[in-house]
């Protein structure tokens, strides 16, 4: 018996951050609003580097959901930690796929109005494809990296 085909599924939404300060403090009013940072830390080049993203475990197939949970975090800022985001110098919204072979077509989307929110925040949105590995463990470990609150 063959093993199934791999699925082609949206893994999550990561939200990369760059800046001239500390990320710190904005990853941790992100985090109080459900946006658990993966990582901050200090280049080599002096910049602050930062990727959060919200934990779906399966919760969600489609990015707007995630994206959604990452605005409304992100617009509840207070006035102090709202511009340490002005000042980043990037702000990307990252949404990543695992590929495969199934379905035939594969598609989701987004609405004008999580377009819209995202310009207005001055964020950039990247897809990043991932490719299938046939040694690789599967998606479900990618899905779930975010740590759970209270963790």
């Amino acid at each position: 018996m063959s093993d199934p085909a791999p699925k082609i599924q949206y893994l999550n939404t990561d939200l990369d951050l760059v800046a001239e300060s500390d990320l710190a403090p904005l990853a941790r009013a992100l985090e109080s609003r459900g946006v658990f940072p993966l990582s901050v830390t200090r280049g080599d080049d002096g910049l602050w580097y930062s990727r959060l993203e919200v934990n779906i475990c399966g919760e969600s197939d489609e990015p707007e959901t995630t994206l959604r949970t990452m605005l409304d975090a992100i617009e509840a800022l207070d006035r102090d930690v709202k511009n340490q985001w002005d000042k980043c110098q990037q702000r990307e919204f990252n949404i990543g796929y695992d590929c495969g072979d199934e379905p035939w077509a594969f598609n989701n989307g987004l609405s004008n109005s999580t377009l819209s929110r995202i310009a207005s925040l001055g964020a950039t949105l990247r897809i990043t494809l991932y490719p299938y590995r046939a040694d690789a463990e599967g998606a479900s470990g990618a899905r779930c990296s975010a740590p759970e609150p209270g963790e």
